[in-house]
């Protein structure tokens, strides 16, 4: 009865292990849930006050599929202030989170067969949807050797006469790892003179932390401007998850057609009162409140950092990015699922295994939590991780 294409598709990791510590939570048990990928901020007040002055204000009705202009030209305006981007109004489209924009693009780019380059660790959606997609992914191993960041050669190696797509995040989930511009130009490089499309996945954007800069990937040359699909959105440093707010921008506005036909007939708009929110999020206004949120997840990371790598047998690499750890257990284990369950089920700590993120030997820890928390659950970590010996 079922499709074979719909039967390739995995849950997501990520969602089954929240899940699973929310209901254990719900039936009365101790359970500290580092699994998330969600700020524990509200959204800020002057989004919110959007919405509300949007809803009455009877801005209900449909609107344009990409989104309504002034919602366009607030992310056009954005990607030319923070990223020196030059984008107009019809070369973006405006979705239900970064997750349906890269369902949109991989929907419209990948044939059957196709490839897709996926570093690993990748955030678990991205093969998914390749897969669903018809493509085909291939996956460039890292770790924290080399800071979990793919090399010119790596790249060059994972190239085929199929390849379609290369995929880049940055900051990344899971390992919160930056590409620098000399690290970007040097990838560059090797897509010269061909077809491959990029999509730059940059939604953690604005949570750098300890000196570090963030590239959009698009600025590096004409010639990746011309090939770089960028997605983004607000869900992270914006505290927006639950509204469902994301885009992309092209400078290929046949790109941008095809994608608002697929939209047309999927989900049409956005809804209208997540556009209106999403512009006071764009344009500035609360810069103020995102640099208090990122500065606080600063501290955090630098304690829980510095608590990890205190643990015999654990490690964890100093992210320049993003709101988590991703801890080495090579030492303890090599079965991240097992690690992760038997956590669970004797500590009450919630992490995601790092199979899920394609990395055996780690897990992921979030850090989008209050600090009492974290030290608490790294301390019933340390407890498990020594009755492991």
């Amino acid at each position: 009865m079922l499709s074979k294409r719909i039967q390739t598709l995995s849950s997501s990791l990520t969602i089954a292990i929240t899940t699973l510590a929310q209901e254990l939570k719900a039936e009365g048990k101790d359970i500290l849930s580092f699994s998330a990928g969600e700020p524990d901020f509200d959204t800020p007040d002057a989004i919110k006050n959007a919405a509300k002055d949007a809803l009455d204000s009877g801005k209900t009705k449909y609107t344009a599929v990409p989104g309504v202009p002034e919602l366009l030209q607030a992310v056009a305006n954005k990607l030319k202030r923070d990223n020196n981007l030059e984008y107009a109004p019809n070369m973006i489209q405006t979705n239900n989170g970064a997750k349906h924009s890269l369902f949109n693009l991989l929907q419209a780019l990948i044939d059957e067969g196709d490839e897709v380059i996926i570093p690993a660790p990748y955030w678990v959606t991205y093969p998914e949807q390749v897969k669903y997609s018809g493509g085909i992914p291939v996956i460039i191993e890292t770790d924290d050797s080399n800071e979990f960041k793919i090399t010119p050669e790596q790249l060059e190696s994972a190239i085929t006469p199929k390849t379609k797509v290369l995929m880049i995040n940055t900051p990344s989930n899971p390992t919160g790892a930056i590409y620098s511009r000399a690290e970007l130009e040097a990838l560059a490089e090797v897509l010269k003179g061909t077809d491959i499309v990029v999509i730059s996945d940059e939604m953690y954007e604005k949570l750098v932390y300890g000196g570090a800069e963030f590239t959009a990937t698009a600025s590096i040359s004409e010639d990746m401007f011309q090939r770089t699909v960028t997605v983004n959105g607000l869900s992270k440093a914006a505290a927006m998850t639950g509204w469902r707010f994301g885009y992309l921008a092209t400078p290929n506005t046949e790109l941008i057609a095809v994608l608002n036909k697929l939209q047309s007939q999927s989900t049409s708009n956005i809804n209208t009162l997540a556009q209106a929110a999403a512009i006071p999020g764009l344009d500035g206004t609360i810069d103020t409140v995102v640099e208090e949120m990122r500065v606080a997840f600063e501290a955090r990371k630098n304690e829980a950092v510095e608590l990890f790598n205190n643990i015999d047998g654990l490690s964890v690499v100093n992210p320049d990015g993003a709101f988590y750890l991703f801890v080495n257990i090579k030492e303890v284990s090599n079965d991240s699922m097992q690690f992760s369950k038997d956590l669970l089920s004797e500590q009450g700590v919630a992490v995601v295994p790092g199979v899920g993120f394609g990395s055996e030997g780690y897990f992921r820890f979030s850090f989008a939590t209050d600090i009492e928390t974290i030290r608490e659950g790294i301390k019933r970590i340390a407890t498990f991780v020594e009755g492991q010996k």
